[in-house]
This record gives C-alpha cells, sequence and structure tokens, in this order.
C-alpha cells in the first residue's frame, strides 16, 4: 500500500468511527427520554398553594384574578386557579393554585422582584389592609415541585377540559421516593397515560411541602364519565399489570391522596 493510500484509508476509518459515535450517542440520548422529549430542556418549578378560607372565597378570588395573577403574567409567570369538585360539607372552602416558572432560577428571581413591582404594591395594598383586619384564609400549604426530566414541562390543558384531579403520592422514604419517580420517569407509566386517555397535565418532585417525600402530579378530563372510562382502560392494561407487579417498585408509596378540582374563571389553564 502506497502512502498516499495509507493516509486515504487512515482518513476514512477515522470519519467511520466518528460517525458510529454520533449514531450510538444519539441512540442513547433517544432511549432516555420520552417520545418527543428533550432530555436537555430546563425543568419547569411547579408552585402548588392551597388556600383554607375562612369566608366564600370571593374576595380572594378578585385579589388573585385581578391583582397577583396579571402581576405574575409580567413576570412570565402562568398561573392555573381551581376549586374542589365536591366541596366537603361542614369543612372550609378552599382554593388550590398553580404558578408555572421555567425554571428555579426564575421562581428566586419572582419571588424577589414581585415586591419591587410598583403596580403590583398600589393594586395589592387595600387586599393587604383589608385581609390583615379579617382575614380572608387561616393558612395555605405550599408544596414547590420541580419537573421529571423526561417531562420537563407541563402539557396545556384542551379547552375541552373540565374536570381536574391533583394527586399526591407520599413515599416511606426517600430512596423509595425516588423509584416512585422512576416508574413514571423512566418506565412506561404515562405512556400508559397517553394511550388511555389519562390527559397529564404536569409531574413534580416534591422539593419542599408538607408531605414529604412525595411527587405530585395533574391530569385532566372532560367529565367525571371520560376520567372513569379512561382509569378502567389503565387498570386492565397488560402493561401496567406487569408495572405493578415488578419488584423494582415495591413499596414505593405508603399512601396517596385524590383531589378532584373544578378550574375556575380565571384559571389559565
Amino acid at each position: 500500500m502506497t502512502t498516499r493510500h495509507l493516509r486515504t484509508a487512515t482518513l476514512l476509518a477515522a470519519a467511520l468511527l466518528a460517525l458510529c459515535a454520533t449514531g450510538c450517542s444519539k441512540k442513547q440520548n433517544h432511549a432516555a427520554a420520552a417520545p418527543g422529549v428533550s432530555t436537555t430542556q430546563t425543568r419547569q418549578i411547579y408552585e402548588w398553594r392551597v388556600y383554607t378560607l375562612t369566608d366564600d372565597g370571593a374576595a380572594l378570588d378578585a385579589f388573585l384574578a385581578e391583582t397577583l395573577i396579571p402581576a405574575c403574567n409580567r413576570l412570565g409567570v402562568r398561573a392555573g386557579a381551581f376549586q374542589p369538585a365536591s366541596p366537603t360539607a361542614g369543612e372550609p372552602q378552599r382554593r388550590y393554585m398553580m404558578l408555572v416558572y421555567s425554571s428555579i432560577a426564575e421562581y428566586h428571581k419572582v419571588k424577589r422582584e414581585l415586591w419591587d413591582d410598583t403596580t403590583f404594591r398600589a393594586a395589592a395594598q387595600p387586599w393587604f389592609d383589608a385581609s390583615a383586619a379579617k382575614p380572608a384564609y387561616s393558612n395555605f400549604e405550599s408544596y414547590l415541585c420541580e419537573a421529571f426530566s423526561n417531562m420537563p414541562r407541563m402539557r396545556v390543558p384542551d379547552k375541552s377540559r373540565g374536570l381536574f384531579e391533583l394527586r399526591i403520592y407520599r413515599s416511606p422514604n426517600e430512596e423509595a421516593n425516588q423509584r416512585k419517580i422512576r416508574m413514571f420517569n423512566d418506565d412506561i407509566e404515562a405512556r400508559i397515560f397517553d394511550d388511555v386517555g389519562i390527559n397529564w397535565v404536569c409531574f413534580g418532585e416534591t422539593l419542599a411541602g408538607p408531605r414529604m417525600p412525595s411527587l405530585v402530579y395533574l391530569t385532566w378530563y372532560e367529565n367525571p364519565e371520560t376520567r372513569a372510562a379512561a382509569w378502567k382502560k389503565f387498570g386492565a392494561d397488560p402493561r401496567w399489570k406487569q408495572l405493578r407487579k415488578d419488584p423494582k417498585y415495591a413499596r414505593t408509596a405508603t399512601d396517596n391522596t385524590s383531589q378532584f378540582l373544578l378550574p375556575l374563571p380565571y384559571s389559565q389553564f
């Protein structure tokens, strides 16, 4: 073989190796991510607030709709607002609010800049004065959640949404919580949701909240009937039956709570 031929063969081999490495890398990235999702996307942060009201909620609704949410929108943050679909008789009414931040950095930025927003402060002061004298809520619980890596962005619900379901899965310890997250994030449980008509909005690992360690997720349906049909399909799906028997997911959740919610007129989701 001549020197020229040797040089040509060497360059060709190097090119083929580079091409193979690129293809292998793409395959690995595709296998790690859910269909159509880029794992390089920054994970959204979801801040859930659950207000326990002291009255009918009209004053808080007005503040959220006319003052707080518009101020958050000016800072690039959208918000969902909900009320229980079937309030429990004798218990205080509640409001559920979900604030969506593009990243943890934006969460910190908005928390600082909101109080420097003179328009917000001027509009909010009458509410602050009135609710200081006569509180509109006795408390609000807050869950700060980070989106799962393979589902880093929320899905905006369709306009046909009529019913939401908020679920909180609490685990016995942090390791079990991470396995429960992998059950949705890395395995096929969320994909089964898509196939059977359980329309998920977002999944989040709880970074701070009253029930920990835990994960929180939100789904939507047109009505209670479509929800019941979707979950019936899910329960009968052979992939789910196999998944729930997998030993690596044993004892991942101590309990879970489910709250059916209706979107309020000013909800942005």
